[in-house]
């Protein structure tokens, strides 16, 4: 493994939506998701690894070592199964072959040696723990989820056709957020990114995700979706310099003066508090970043 990361990197990601549904709840009727007590939106980390997935995927055309494991329709044993078919597996002693193959896997998929992997299902290839690990997303203030009623001019059978009597209209739902600014933090790990192989290269295609994962995901349902800020904290140490969130603290979002019903990103003011920041810590601009 070359080119391994040796810094820790804490960071701040805001997205925004507009007119869509970052993420439905399946539990509620694929309502957009609320935190019940407080009515801020939420955004499971695992929604947006999926992004980042899918954006390695169509970028990177699904080859190795930029391959995608949990991807749609993919029957996770077989992948698992041609681990263990490989060469560099077979010979391996019986008691080394499940390391083995976890190397392999960690080597051809992007998404195992960034966000880990449980990969014990069928023949062994252990559990990785990814460097890269994400919180939910909550919204800056509470959202108001709102129910749309939709129709459709057409029917999908004759015998709905019928029963219409030459009304072909049919009813829907749409289920939206008028608009929410999201806040995620995101944590990156030194010894775990040794433990798997995660290097640099794979590092700045992970910032180069977070930037663009929303332009390659636009769907009647989500509404306008963009990455609003990354700000980036960069150790000068693999096991850090200051504990992260004394950092996330450094970075305050408020609503501008008047504004009582945020409708866009311009009604917050997002502020950085990168005076006398901790000694070994830095503010870290990642390569692709446009202001």
């Amino acid at each position: 493994m070359s080119n391994i990361i040796n810094n820790r990197y804490d960071f701040v990601l805001f997205f925004d939506v507009k007119d869509g549904n970052p993420n439905g709840d399946p539990d509620a009727g694929n309502l957009p998701r609320v935190d019940p007590e407080t009515g801020n939106g939420l955004v499971t980390d695992v929604c947006l690894k999926r992004k980042v997935r899918n954006y390695v995927q169509i970028t990177k055309g699904g080859v190795a070592p930029f391959d995608i494991f949990i991807k749609e329709k993919a029957i996770l044993n077989n992948l698992i199964d041609e681990a263990h078919e490989q060469e560099v597996v077979k010979n391996k002693e019986k008691g080394e072959k499940t390391e083995a193959a976890r190397q392999f896997m960690c080597g051809k998929y992007y998404d195992v040696r960034t966000f880990g992997a449980v990969m014990s299902t069928g023949k062994n290839a252990g559990q990785v723990r990814g460097p890269v690990q994400l919180t939910f997303a909550r919204s800056v203030d509470q959202v108001v989820t709102l129910e749309h009623s939709i129709t459709r001019m057409a029917v999908t059978t004759e015998a709905e056709a019928e029963k219409q009597q030459g009304d072909n209209r049919t009813m829907g739902r749409k289920f939206t957020v008028p608009y929410g600014l999201y806040r995620c933090h995101g944590f990156i790990s030194v010894p775990f990114a040794k433990q798997t192989g995660f290097n640099e290269d794979d590092l700045n295609l992970f910032w180069k995700a977070l930037l663009d994962m929303f332009e390659h995901d636009h769907s009647a349902a989500r509404g306008q979706m963009a990455t609003r800020k990354l700000i980036v904290f960069k150790h000068d140490s693999d096991m850090g310099n200051a504990h992260a969130h004394k950092l996330f603290e450094r970075v305050s979002v408020r609503l501008n003066e008047g504004v009582k019903s945020p409708r866009s990103f311009s009604d917050y003011n997002v502020v950085e508090n990168d005076q006398a920041l901790p000694k070994g810590v830095s503010l870290y601009e990642p390569v692709g970043i446009d202001e």
